[in-house]
Order: C-alpha cells, then structure tokens, then sequence
C-alpha cells in the first residue's frame, strides 16, 4: 500500500503561484484524468479549494509518482511545471495519511479548526468515485479521514471560536468598521464561501444585502434564505457605487473587479469603501491599492486577523491531534487486518503453486513411486511449505494494524511478486 499526497497551500506558495494552480470545480474531472492516465497512478482524488490544491494517489514508484502528477498538474492549470515545483510539498505513506486526517480535521488550514474545509473533502472525493478514479485504497482512507475530521469537530472545541474562513472574513469587516449596523454590502459570489459568508452577514441586525453573481439563479437561492437582493452581475459597476462594503469570493479564473470600475465608483459615491477579496485567484485587481478612499484586503490580511489570539486554538489543536492519532490507528487497524488474509492467501496460493510445479517437473522420477510413496511425497512437499511459511504468517498476523505491519506486508508483496 503506496499512498502519496503531492501539493502547495498558502504557507508553501506565494498568492500569485497558488491562484494559479486552483482548479475550478469544472476542472476537476479533467485532472483525474490526467492523473489516472499516469502508468504509476492507480487510484486519485484532487482537494483544490481558495488554500490549497492537492493530489492524494495510490500509486506503485514514488519518484515516478512525484513527476507524472506534477506534470499531469502543469497540463490541466496550463502552465509550465517549473512555475510551481519549488513549491510543491510531498507526503508518502504514513506521512500523506497523517497529513490528509489533519486536512479533514482543518488543522492545516488558514483559520486553524475551521470547518469548510471538511465538505470541500467530501465533495472532491465523491467527484473522484464519480468519475472512477478512486479505488479500493483511497475509498476506505477518505471515508476514515472525513469520519476523524467530524471527530474532532464533536470532541474538541477547535472549531468553536472559528467556525469558518466565511465567518472570520465577516469578524475583520466588522472589526474594520466597528460595526456593522446600516451598512450596505455587496457580496460577489454564491459559491460555497459565498453562501458562507451570506450566512454570517445575516447574523448581523439593520444590514443592507445585495448578492450579485455569474449564475444568477444561485445568488436568488442565497438572497431568498438570507432576506437579501439581487442584482445581475451586469450591473455590477453600478452597485460598486451603492455600497461601503464589498466582499468577494467567487471562483471566477480571472479578475472579477477591475480597478477601473472601482476609480469610476469612487467619483460617484462618498465615504470611504472596504472591500475584502477572499477569492483565490484573486478577484479585485491589485491596482485598486492605489485608489484614495478605498481600502483592499485580501487573503493574507485574513490570515493574520484568524491567527489572533490562536495561541487558546492551538491548545484545542493538542486535543485534536490526540483525537486524530487514535483515529489513524484505528484506521491502519482495519485496513491492515482486512488485508492480512487475502495477502496470506496469495502467498500461500504462489507457494503452492510453486511446490505443484516442482512435483511435476521431477515428474519421470516419481513415476517409478508406488502410491503410497508418491502419497508421502506429496504429503512431505506441503508440509514443508507451511512450515516455511509458518513463521511468516504468524507475524503478518500479529503486526495487523501496525505500521511495521504496514511494511512487512508491503515487503510480502514486493518479494512474492504478489499485487
């Protein structure tokens, strides 16, 4: 069992290299292809959120791995792969394990324990059973990481004082502004942090909504839910110019906000405009750090404000990994027995066809047998086979669910030749 996690997130790559390796949702099927259509790959899923972009395989050479991914990456973002290599991290076997439980647990995400990040796992993984990339492999390891994932979540109160990337982007508007109270925002985007951030503004009292987005039809669905409007995104220009708030998350491949828009705004309207751009890649073009009375933040500003006080989520971040290792045992307890006995069994089955060939090469010998003594021949070569294999089996059995059990099995394999 060969599992490979090979990715870059927000503390490996700089904004401009991470926002060009996010795949759209659109986008992912394609890369499975990619992936699986790789000679090392047999089974793979893609995480790729607004915080990282991730390749999780089962695959049979690491090196080989390493490279047929990267480049399978570089042909679906449409870029060269030295723009993103440097950056690439790589995790194999119990590290990639470990590494994807404290993905699903959110304690590698920017806001530390936040929740987004588990359904955006489940989904990946549901659009890789869809399209039959993952296996018999991948399948019970996701199963198991999303299960730790909402573990933590029931166990610790990691995510309790940070619920969200949406939640904690509403905190620092608010923060920003002091509050919130007749303030007229604009949320570009009903995507999943969209709708997240939908949900945290309506918590706020006397608060003017408007929701533009692509897809109209889905900023009506957040609109309806939360009491907001709805403008179409052609008339995005002119609600620039009604609001003293914009946040947006879209997931749009290129700028949705251009600094042009926002100079034409701000000769129209009066007062300062906050405008918070949580998209990666990015949706407000940069050049609007250079407008007076207009104040940008972006994802590092984020960061930043999430990451105050996380010294008190950094002690729940103890419980939650005490709460992982129990559950990554438990993992490698199940997939590692319920592997046991079939890779006996394999090994036995080549053993014995071994033994059966060797008889009947030796065949003109034995001819000359009586049958009691071809009998005891017969009786003789199996017994010496399940005493060599004995010993084997008895420690395969007693290391299931161990990581030395891991090894010895995957040593099994490689020196019987066995898949």
């Amino acid at each position: 069992m060969t599992v490979i996690a090979i990715g870059l997130n927000h503390r490996s790559a700089p904004l401009s290299v991470l926002e060009q390796m996010t795949l759209s949702t659109e986008a992912l099927p394609k890369a499975l292809v990619e992936i699986t259509n790789c000679e090392s790959v047999n089974e793979a899923m893609v995480l790729s959120t607004c915080n990282r972009t991730e390749v999780y395989v089962h695959a049979e050479r690491f090196h080989d791995a390493y490279r047929e991914v990267r480049d399978a990456l570089a042909v679906v973002a449409g870029v060269d792969p030295d723009f993103f290599a440097d950056h690439l991290y790589v995790h194999y076997h119990d590290e990639a394990i470990e590494h994807l439980f404290a993905v699903a647990a959110g304690l590698d995400s920017v806001v530390l324990g936040e929740h987004e990040i588990l359904g955006q796992l489940r989904r990946s993984w549901e659009t890789a059973r869809t399209e039959g990339a993952t296996g018999t492999l991948l399948n019970p390891l996701l199963q198991h990481a999303i299960g730790a994932g909402k573990r933590v979540r029931t166990d610790t109160a990691i995510g309790r004082r940070t619920a969200s990337i949406s939640h904690a982007a509403v905190s620092l508007v608010r923060e920003r502004l002091g509050d919130l109270t007749g303030k007229r925002v604009l949320l570009i985007g009903a995507g999943e942090v969209g709708a997240g951030v939908a949900t945290a503004l309506s918590k706020s009292e006397d608060l003017s909504i408007t929701v533009i987005n692509r897809t109209e039809e889905r900023a009506v669905d957040i609109a309806h839910i939360i009491g907001a409007r709805v403008r179409p995104f052609e008339q995005l220009a002119e609600a620039v110019t009604e609001v003293d708030v914009i946040i947006s998350a879209t997931g749009a491949p290129g700028m949705v906000l251009a600094a042009e828009t926002v100079a034409a705004a701000v000769q129209r309207r009066s007062g300062r405009l906050l405008i918070l751009d949580v998209a990666v890649p990015r949706d407000v073009d940069p050049g609007v750090l250079a407008l007076d009375q207009v104040d940008l933040l972006v994802l590092s500003d984020l960061q930043a404000f999430a990451n105050r006080g996380i010294e008190e989520r950094q002690k729940e971040a103890v419980a939650a990994r005490r709460v992982l290792e129990t559950e990554i045992s438990r993992y490698r307890a199940t997939t590692t027995a319920e592997e046991v006995e079939p890779l006996l069994g394999s090994m036995h089955r080549w053993a014995e066809a071994v033994r059966i060939g060797q008889v009947h090469h030796y065949r003109n010998q034995l001819d000359e047998l009586t049958p009691e003594q071809a009998e005891a021949v017969q009786a003789l070569t199996k017994a010496v086979v399940n005493k060599l294999l004995h010993e084997p089996s008895v420690r395969l059995r007693s290391a299931a669910g161990s990581r030395r059990g891991d090894r010895l099995a995957e040593s099994v394999r490689e020196l019987f030749d066995l898949s």
